[in-house]
Formats: structure tokens, sequence, C-alpha cells
């Protein structure tokens, strides 16, 4: 593997007001629907004019010190061999170009910059921190940008965003939805930053729908390396109280596993907390790395986007990873990178299937998600249908059209289902106190 797997959350909530976020993201609209090339579309943006291959990129930071996502564009070229060797797509080769973006802003947008001088019709199922970085770019050769990671606010307001998830928002609304039934006191662990301040209206969003009291905010500093004191007093904060033991939800990122190893050690003189994630901060190999069922995570609820790894929906990508991905150990069936990549080629093969294989361009395929085409995918998701005004856009969330969340648990150190099928956390996040 390329690097230590960790998931670091960027998530950069909008500190507009919601009226004025949608509002921007349907002017944006307005424009692209008035430039006669389609959003600025340049001369060229055809990677899929005429009978040769349909080219399109895919990218995510590799070999850092932070984030690393080696498995998605190695899962991506994956399904290019797949495809390729049952008839392309729509009969044509698929193409697939990575980049690595480094984790770095510059070299964000640079990826963005080589996708449209290689006039590749979509970027699918990337991962990137600096969603301002790179989708300008895009946005200027009018090429989509599908299934991303729900890394960043941009995701869910840009206008040639197609996201498959409903990203942190959804994943904290569904928990603490969950948790206001079972939990006494609940505390937010989270960065004391502009982002890590609109963290707690979203999951007290889900305590409120759940008769539950706000959680209790527990900032910690952004550049620590050292989480002894937060623990602590999120350990303090959470006592039980009329025989409910308090939960601690740790939201922050990559240095979660940090925190994580401060809270197990402070944790001996209060043993009834329990703790609670996101599984864009924790996923198997975090709960592994961790002591697995002796660790601090055995019995602690997790909400994710999608069903656990091994639900049988899931055998399709089984099968592209057995027959083209046997032995790359940057590939992991249980990563949620990979799951969002193989998600977002589902959609990408069902706009082309609606092409007929033909005239694929940038600009066709904008116009196919944005004309209504809905996608199934197999049921890892509900429908995907991308329209001006998602559910949640009156809190400034226009693009997300996927506001289901799964419940999981930890026992025996393995996640599994906690609930049967979705919790939809729609209406929940519509009661996000966002002002």
């Amino acid at each position: 593997m390329t690097g230590r797997r960790r998931f670091r959350s960027t998530f950069l909530p909008l500190r507009t007001r919601p009226g004025r976020a949608t509002a921007l993201a349907a002017g944006a609209l307005v424009v692209c629907a008035s430039l006669a090339t389609g959003c600025g579309v340049i001369p060229g943006t055809t990677g899929g004019a005429g009978d040769g291959p349909i080219t399109v990129m895919t990218w995510a930071p590799q070999g850092t010190a932070a984030t690393n996502k080696p498995g998605m564009p190695a899962f991506a070229q994956a399904y290019a061999r797949y495809v390729n060797a049952h008839g392309g797509l729509g009969g044509r080769k698929l193409k697939v170009l990575t980049c690595n973006d480094h984790n770095d802003s510059v070299a964000a947008a640079k990826c963005a910059r080589t996708a449209v001088k290689q006039n590749v019709v979509a970027v699918v199922g990337s991962y990137s921190q600096y969603g301002e970085s790179y989708l300008p770019d895009l946005e200027g050769a009018g090429i989509p940008f599908i299934g991303g990671y729900g890394a960043t606010t941009s995701e869910f307001t840009s206008p040639l965003s197609y996201p498959v998830n409903g990203g942190q928002p959804t994943l904290l609304a569904g928990l603490g939805k969950e948790l206001a039934a079972s939990c006494g006191p609940v505390a937010l662990v989270r960065p004391d930053t502009i982002a890590g301040d609109e963290l707690p209206p979203m999951l007290d969003s889900g305590l409120k729908a759940g008769g539950h009291r706000p959680s209790i905010d527990q900032r910690a500093a952004d550049d620590t390396t050292e989480y002894a004191g937060p623990a602590e007093k999120a350990l303090a904060a959470t006592a039980t109280v009329s025989g409910k033991k308090g939960c601690a939800i740790p939201a922050l990122g990559d240095r979660t596993s940090t925190f994580m190893d401060s809270f197990r050690r402070e944790r001996e003189e209060h043993p009834a907390v329990r703790t609670a994630a996101t599984l864009d901060s924790v996923d198997q190999t975090v709960i592994n790395e961790s002591g697995g069922r002796s660790g601090p995570y055995e019995g602690s609820y997790v909400t994710g986007w999608y069903p656990v790894s091994s639900d049988a929906r899931w055998a399709p990508m089984k099968k592209v990873i057995s027959e083209q991905a046997f032995g790359d150990n940057r590939i992991d069936a249980g990563d949620v990178g990979v799951q969002t990549t193989w998600i977002a080629y589902t959609v990408f093969k069902k706009v082309v299937d609606s092409l007929g294989g033909g005239n694929v361009t940038s600009d066709s395929v904008r116009r196919a998600l944005d004309d209504g085409l809905k996608v199934t995918t197999g049921g890892l998701t509900p429908p995907l249908k991308w329209s001006d005004q998602g559910p949640v856009a009156t809190i400034g969330f226009s693009r997300i059209v996927n506001t289901d969340v799964t419940l999981q648990v930890v026992r025996q150190g393995q996640l599994v289902a906690a609930k049967p099928g979705f919790l939809d956390v729609a209406k929940t996040l519509q009661g996000a106190d966002v002002d």
C-alpha cells in the first residue's frame, strides 16, 4: 500500500446564508445555460467523440504524510480493464487517466488543468480537499465532476458537480438521530476552526430530531499532536446521567486516531463513556490499527453512506477487483473511497448507455445528467437524479441528492450493520441551525 491509508475530514460548510448560497448556485446555472458553447466549453473537449476511446480522469492523493487514497485511481484503472475486456462502454474502449493531487491546492489545480488539456469528458470518482482549486478549471471547460468523495462544500454547490453521497452533513445528522435515544450527554470533539464551527449544527439537528439536548461543543486546537486535555474534558463532560452512558464523538479527520490514543488512556477513569464516529474518519483499517475488538471503538456506532462491505450488493464491484486487481493491495473493497469510485463509474456507465455510446462528450454527459437521467446503483444508494434544488438546498447544499445514511456498529472488532436499510436525514438536516 502506498502510504498510510487514513481519512481526513476537510468538509468546509458554507458561511453564506442559505438563501444566498442557493441563489449563487442557481445563478451559476443560468450563466452556464446562456453560454453558446455550454458553460464555457472550450473547443476540443471531446474526449469521447467519434468511435475512439472515451477518456476520463480519476485523481486522489498518494504517498503523502496525511490522507492517502491510492485505491481510488487504482480501482478506476482496474474498472477500465474490466469493461474493456467485456466489450467496453457502448462498444467503445474506456481510457482512464490518473493524477496525484498530493493533498496540495496547487497540485489539485494542476490535475484539473491536465484533465482539460487531455480533453476528458468527465472526472469520475475522485478525492481532493481542494474543490476551490480544481473546480474553476473544470467549470470553465464544462467538464462534469461525477461522484467526488464529498470532502468539500464546493462539491455540494458547483453546478458541474454530481455527488453520489451527502458528505459529512448527512453522517453527523444521522449519527445524532441514532445516539439521541441511547446516550446521556453527547460531546463533539472537533477542530477549533471556522470549518469546525459548522459541525455542531449538523450533529445537533439529529439530536434535536430524537428529542435530545444539544451536544457539548469540545474544541481542540487544529495543529496539536496531543489530545490528552480535550480527551479528559470530553470524558468528564459525558458522565452517565439517569442510567444512560455518555457518548464522545471525535470529528477530527485524519487526527481522529491520534485523539483516540489519548482517549483510550484517559478513559480508564471513565469506563462508562462510549464513542461514536462517522465513516469519513473511521474505517475498518483504523479500527484494526487501534486494537480491533479490544480497542476504543468496540461497541461504537458509526454512520456511513453505503451498506457494509460484506453486503451482497457489493458483489459486482468485488468481481471487478477479483478479475482485474487481485493482489493489488492498494485496492480494498472495504474502503469507502474505492466504494465511491465504483458508484461514480456506475453513474458514468449509465450516462454512456443513455447516449448509445455515440457522441460522448463533456457537453453531452453534462446534458444527460442535467436533463433528469435517473441512475440506479444496485441498491447501494437510492436512485440518483440531479436537479437545481436538492432536498437540502435550503441550508445551502443544492447539489446533494442522496441524503441516505446507514448505521453500522463495531462488534468483535468488525464493522457490521446495526440496522437494516437506510436512514433518510433530509428532514433532519432541513432543521439545522446554520445561520
